[in-house]
């Protein structure tokens, strides 16, 4: 009986090797899995393009399952960028769902096989709390329905990616490979959004650019069409200025940055245009020493945009509106007090994820004939999270850029030494210019429960960890 061991001790050695790898047994098993997963679209979606990539899909599985990086990653691009509402051929295939199942799997196989291990940081844990709060707020919002809609579609996925994400990328060439993904995305929005404004579609007050507004598109919105669009900026402007970044990626860094930039201007956002200075300004200031130039700069390049994006002619918040405050700007601070008045009446809980909308009318103190959004990611949080949901996330947001300030400038004192690697110092610029964005842009719209916070969190840790375990020893410990 010494020999024994229980099933449940030996069902994980099971399936690996001498080596801790995945055994014979194993790889027939993750075959088998690969085809039962490979034939469940045809049932569940019977398009002929579906049933035709069936005989593909077992080698993409095996492939993502030794590269789960990149199967995060490609879930990542289509859920956030929202690349199949951009071109609508892609529509009938739902490819993110397809990204979502093969994602989920791969994962539980990897952790199965204990092929990952978890990362847990302050970060996380933070995330973890504030994931927690929003959860057990769900249960009790005031429309539980939309709440609980909103987890499910968005917010449960985010939170699983910031896990994997963070856990997962480990090496420079998974930071390149985000890095150049991101702006290949961010390229492929632009490139749309710039068609629809020369030739006069899908847009909003006669000037103002959307993608898919006609069929509801999450990128029918300006403000949220800008916010898609400067998040892959910072990754862009860190491609092209980052030394010793190879030739291809300084290319497609500049390309990006300028058609990325050129979106932004077409939609006309204010928030956009002012989180573009701030992620301009985090690579600025530190090739630019002299403070007074530097700001001097700033106000130039901020007047300067806001005269190209052509701000004075949008009939809301244009140069039509006259008074001290416009009409657009006034109607964000009534916006502002009713997520105010909802944490007043519910400062535990709010009154749940994305319900702010649906409780306007009882707590707004001016009725428009229309609900409007909050126009403030931390007002939103505020009113849909409550005063202590509030405090975690303000404190998840501070963690986050400390610890991608103390990850870049760690990797700056390595800048000349061999141990400098380009994709990831320009990971950590990324990072840095992209919460600089997020902190300015995030003041007029609403992103506190989308993607680019919580992508700038993971990447952040995983830049951190990379930092720490990279970390040169103490002297006198070599």
């Amino acid at each position: 009986m010494d020999g024994l061991q229980p099933a449940r001790h030996r069902l994980i050695p099971a399936f690996l090797d001498p080596g801790g790898n995945p055994s014979r047994r194993s790889q027939i098993l993750l075959a088998l899995i690969a085809c039962l997963v490979a034939a469940s679209p045809a049932f569940i979606i019977p398009h002929p393009a579906v049933i035709a990539a069936i005989g593909i899909v077992p080698l993409v599985i095996v492939f993502a399952f030794y590269n789960p990086f990149v199967l995060c990653l490609a879930f990542i691009c289509f859920s956030f960028f929202r690349i199949h509402e951009a071109f609508m051929v892609l529509n009938p295939l739902h490819i993110p769902q397809m990204l979502a199942i093969g994602t989920l799997t791969v994962l539980g196989l990897q952790v199965l096989f204990h092929r990952i291990k978890v990362a847990w940081t302050s970060e996380l844990k933070l995330f973890a709390i504030f994931f927690g709060m929003v959860t057990f707020g769900v249960m009790v919002a005031s429309g539980r329905d939309i709440a609980l809609a909103y987890w499910t579609d968005t917010f449960s996925k985010i939170a699983l990616m910031v896990f994997a994400i963070a856990s997962l990328a480990k090496r420079p060439q998974d930071f390149a490979l985000a890095s150049r993904a991101f702006v290949l995305s961010g390229m492929l929005i632009a490139t749309v959004a710039i068609y629809n404004h020369a030739n006069n579609l899908e847009q909003v007050e006669g000037t103002r650019v959307t993608i898919g507004r006609s069929t509801g598109s999450v990128l029918g919105d300006p403000n949220d069409l800008s916010l898609v669009l400067l998040f892959p900026l910072s990754f862009a402007v860190s491609l092209l200025l980052t030394a010793r970044t190879p030739f291809f990626g300084r290319v497609l860094g500049l390309i990006g940055a300028s058609t990325i930039a050129v979106a932004i201007l077409d939609t006309q956002s204010r928030g956009g245009l002012l989180g573009m200075v701030a992620v301009c300004a985090v690579f600025a200031a530190q090739r630019i020493k002299n403070k007074a130039l530097l700001i001097g700069i700033g106000v130039v390049g901020v007047m300067g945009l806001f005269a190209v994006a052509g701000i004075s002619g949008r009939q809301s918040g244009g140069a039509a509106e006259s008074g001290m405050v416009d009409e657009s700007s006034e109607g964000r601070l009534r916006a502002w007090g009713a997520a105010w008045r909802m944490a007043l009446a519910r400062p535990l809980t709010g009154v749940g994820l994305n319900c702010y909308v649906a409780n306007y009318y009882a707590y707004q103190d001016w009725w428009e004939g229309f609900a409007k959004a909050v126009h403030s990611t931390w007002f939103a949080a505020l009113a849909e999270t409550g005063f202590l949901g509030f405090g975690v996330f303000i404190t998840m947001v501070f963690r986050t850029v400390r610890s991608a300030f103390r990850s870049g400038k760690a990797l700056s004192r390595q800048a000349k030494g061999d141990r400098y690697d380009p994709a990831v110092f320009g990971m950590a610029q990324s990072v840095m210019a992209g919460m600089a964005g997020f902190v300015v842009c995030g003041s007029f719209l609403t992103q506190a429960f989308t993607w680019p916070l919580y992508i700038l969190l993971s990447f952040s840790v995983a830049v951190g960890r990379y930092v720490e375990a990279n970390a040169e020893p103490p002297a006198g410990n070599a």
